[in-house]
């Protein structure tokens, strides 16, 4: 067997590996929200069902708000990823295109504020937001999380930025158009793949935070899915519902999943751009 073959069926063992590691929590979490309750504690658990019910996924909706928490997540998460796109458009393309002093500062700065830890603002920012009356709304959650992800915004899409043709934003300047019409009217359709990574990656950051959700929400008819998942209670407190929050891990996760797999050839392109030059 040649040296070359050899490395070719090293690398499929090791893809179909990666891929089992990174497929198995999801197939877990799916099967366990369709066995009965009994079957979750079997001594010898097994890896395919032995009998099917989907109460769990009845019971998450109709003994707890959870549509309720979905409508928090896709509102504070949506609006997020928005602002972020829209003020990370601004700012990614002033740096990309724009000629200005400490430009390499500013870069720095926005790299330095994405290295600090959550936990080590969260007490100021708690202060800050209750003096402002935001504690227990969705402005409260919305503006930290744009904050904490707009430095990646910002990163990703000036090196997209780079990467297209000034000719074409020239002929714009030529025709009249200010810099915000050329950047809405030409830039942007031309970034779409920047766009798609950067809006899903901020999406999915915003729907899956904990942190400042458990903190900044602390009326149960505002909390959002990470919080509603893990503060599920059984009948009393010594019991634990696996199945409903197998049900609601699963709920919750594979429409994400689906979303990065139709445009993981967008979200490539996206995080790619840059990273070739010539």
């Amino acid at each position: 067997m040649s040296r070359s073959i050899t490395q070719r069926i090293l690398l499929y063992i090791a893809v179909v590996l990666i891929l089992i590691w990174c497929v198995f929590p999801l197939y877990w979490a799916f099967i366990s929200s369709i066995k009965p309750d009994r079957d979750l504690f079997e001594k010898n658990p097994s890896l395919f069902p032995k009998r099917i019910t989907f109460e769990n996924y009845v019971k998450v909706f109709k003994e707890r708000p959870f549509h309720i928490n979905i409508k928090n997540s896709i509102i504070v998460a949506g609006i997020t990823t928005v602002l972020a796109l829209v003020v990370g458009s601004l700012a990614g393309y002033a740096i990309a295109r724009l000629k200005f002093r400490g430009k390499v500062i500013v870069m720095s700065l926005i790299l330095a504020v994405s290295m600090f830890p959550q936990v080590s603002i969260l007490g100021s920012l708690f202060l800050i937001l209750r003096g402002l009356k935001l504690i227990n709304t969705y402005t409260g959650l919305i503006i930290p999380y744009t904050a904490m992800n707009l430095p990646l915004t910002v990163w990703v899409l000036q090196s997209f930025f780079r990467e297209l043709p000034k000719e074409v934003e020239e002929s714009a300047f030529i025709d009249g158009a200010s810099k915000l019409r050329t950047l809405w009217s030409i830039v942007l359709p031309m970034s779409a793949p920047g766009l798609v990574a950067t809006g899903l990656l901020t999406f999915i950051a915003a729907w899956n935070e904990f942190l400042f959700a458990l903190t900044f929400m602390q009326k149960p008819s505002l909390y959002t899915v990470p919080v509603a998942v893990a503060l599920f209670k059984g009948a009393s407190q010594y019991e634990i519902p696996w199945g409903q929050l197998m049900a609601a891990a699963v709920i919750v996760t594979l429409p994400l999943v689906i979303l990065v797999l139709v445009f993981q050839n967008r979200i490539i392109a996206g995080l790619s751009a840059g990273a070739v030059k010539g």
